[in-house]
C-alpha cells in the first residue's frame, strides 16, 4: 500500500459525512474508522524478537505491515483503487502515518472549534464544559500541526455542506480522480452501519442527505481556550 489517503481532523468535524460521499465515488473506498492506532504486535518471547531482528523487522516496523495489511484487505474487498480513513484519532498520530507511509496523501478537514464543541454537548448534555473544550483543543492542535508539516488539502466542513459539489470536486482533482455526482447522493451506497465509536450516528447522518451546517457562533461565545486557533483557522472570533 503505497499511498493510502487520511483523513485528519477533530472529532465533530463532520469527518463520517465526508467519508460516505467519498465511498460514493466508484474508485475510493472508505470505510468505517480503522483505529489502526489501537492495533499493536506484541513479541512473546525473546527469540521472537531474534527472529524477527535477523529479517531487519522490529515491533515498529511488524505493526506498519499489520496496519498496511488491513488498509490493502479492505481495498481488495471494495474492488475499488483508492483507500481512505477517517479516524479523528490519527489526528494526533500522524507522525507515525507519515513514518510508515512516506507516499500516503492527506485531507486536512477544518470545522469553527467552538461548533465542534457544541456539538458534542448536545450529543451528551452532561458532558463538563471545560473539559470538553480541551478535548476539542488537543484534536485541532495536532491538525494543524500536521497542516504544518505535511502536503495535502484542507477541506472546511462548512463549505462542504454549503458547496459540495464545488468541494468534492477539489477533492477528486486532488486524489487524481474522475468527479462523479453520485458522491452528493450517499443515501444509494452501502456504507457500513452508523453505530458508535466507528462513526457518527446521528439521525442527520443515518438521513442520506448533506445537512446544512448549523449557523457560526458569535465571537462572543467562543470559549477563550479556543479563540486564537479559531482565527488561525480563519473563522471570526
Amino acid at each position: 500500500m503505497s499511498a493510502p489517503v487520511f483523513v485528519l481532523s477533530s472529532v465533530r468535524s463532520g469527518s463520517t459525512l465526508l467519508r460516505v460521499l467519498l465511498n460514493s465515488h466508484p474508485q475510493i473506498r472508505a470505510p468505517h474508522e480503522m483505529h489502526l492506532r489501537t492495533l499493536a504486535v506484541s513479541l512473546t518471547k525473546p527469540y521472537t524478537t531474534k527472529a524477527m531482528a535477523e529479517l531487519g523487522l522490529d515491533q515498529r516496523e511488524l505493526e506498519y505491515l499489520l496496519w498496511d495489511r488491513i488498509l490493502h484487505r479492505e481495498l481488495e474487498r471494495s474492488g475499488k483503487r483508492i483507500i481512505v480513513d477517517k479516524t479523528p484519532g490519527n489526528a494526533g498520530f500522524w507522525e507515525r502515518l507519515h513514518e510508515g507511509w512516506p507516499n500516503a496523501r492527506y485531507i486536512f478537514l477544518l470545522r469553527h472549534p467552538a461548533s465542534m464543541v457544541s456539538s458534542l454537548i448536545n450529543n451528551r448534555p452532561d458532558r463538563d464544559l471545560e473539559a470538553t473544550v480541551r478535548e476539542v483543543r488537543m484534536y485541532v492542535d495536532a491538525v494543524e500541526a500536521a497542516r504544518g508539516e505535511l502536503d495535502g488539502i484542507t477541506v472546511r466542513y462548512e463549505e462542504l455542506t454549503e458547496r459540495p459539489e464545488a468541494v468534492t470536486r477539489e477533492i477528486c482533482a486532488y486524489l487524481g480522480v474522475r468527479w462523479t455526482a453520485a458522491m452528493l447522493d450517499y443515501s444509494s451506497g452501502d456504507h457500513g452501519p452508523f453505530v458508535p465509536f466507528i462513526g457518527d450516528w446521528s439521525d442527520n447522518i443515518k438521513s442520506g442527505k448533506i445537512q446544512t451546517a448549523r449557523q457560526l457562533p458569535d465571537a462572543a461565545n467562543v470559549p477563550s481556550g479556543l479563540r486564537d486557533i479559531t482565527r488561525a483557522w480563519g473563522y471570526p472570533c
